[in-house]
């Protein structure tokens, strides 16, 4: 099985359109999306309709719950807030019954476990960006899988987890090893936060055991006009889009 892996799109239909086309490219045989479809974009209603289609497994997202009123969102800045507010009154009906039946995590072939956060506490959207955030995740060492995928932070890390300790693993492709877990965060489609504009995506195959991180241009400066003409959404979230933060 050859996995397709993507998270946190935020409503940019520029970015998924082109990593859709991308894992079609690469002869993928299921795609997984790891959350927050929706949040600080400007076409969240089509993007909900593209993971609909194109993704067999979705989990949920904090935006996603947010959007769906699965969660209390009133603590997030201003411009966040504003702009789930706008995405809940943008989205179809469908759409959100489909966000607020999404799973906080599900099980996939050959051990893999996929959610948006942590695994330690699935509601509690954790991030792990660190080895010390890696190192919690020995506490439920019996939940996790031979590999577990999350997105949320917007980064691409990679972590082997002992049942003693955690590492890093810093490369672009590896095979997963005897005697360790790995927690991987994907990265982001709509909203990359590690300075690189370029859309995120992963490929999983569970026969080789073998990961990618993949990373591909689509038109940035489109998907930023889309912000500055939307009424409601602040012209940060555009900015950000530019310089990958």
């Amino acid at each position: 099985m050859r996995y397709g892996i993507f998270s946190d799109t935020h409503a940019n239909i520029d970015a998924l359109e082109v990593v859709l086309r991308a894992f079609e490219a690469h002869g993928v045989d299921t795609l997984v999306c790891l959350g927050d479809t929706v949040g600080y974009g400007a076409v969240p209603d089509a993007c909900c309709d593209l993971v609909r289609k194109h993704a067999s497994i979705t989990v949920l997202g904090n935006h996603d719950a947010a959007v769906a009123g699965r969660m209390d969102y009133s603590y997030y800045y201003d411009a966040a807030r504003e702009a789930l507010d706008l995405h809940r009154s943008m989205i179809s009906d469908a759409n959100r019954a489909w966000l607020e039946e999404l799973p906080y995590s599900a099980q996939g072939e050959g051990d893999v476990l996929f959610c948006h956060g942590s695994p330690v506490r699935f509601e509690d959207f954790e991030y792990i960006v660190s080895v010390d955030q890696a190192e919690a995740c020995i506490s439920v060492w019996e939940r996790l899988g031979k590999v577990t995928f999350i997105g949320h932070s917007h980064l691409c890390r990679a972590f082997a987890v002992s049942q003693e300790r955690a590492h890093e693993v810093v490369t672009e492709s590896f095979p997963i090893r005897p005697g360790f877990r790995y927690v991987i965060s994907v990265g982001s489609v709509g909203q990359p936060r590690d300075q690189d504009p370029r859309a995120s995506y992963t490929i999983y195959d569970t026969d080789t055991e073998t990961f990618e991180f993949h990373r591909i241009e689509y038109d940035v400066e489109r998907a930023a006009r889309r912000i500055f003409a939307m009424p409601g959404l602040s012209d940060a979230f555009g900015a950000r889009l530019l310089a990958g933060v």
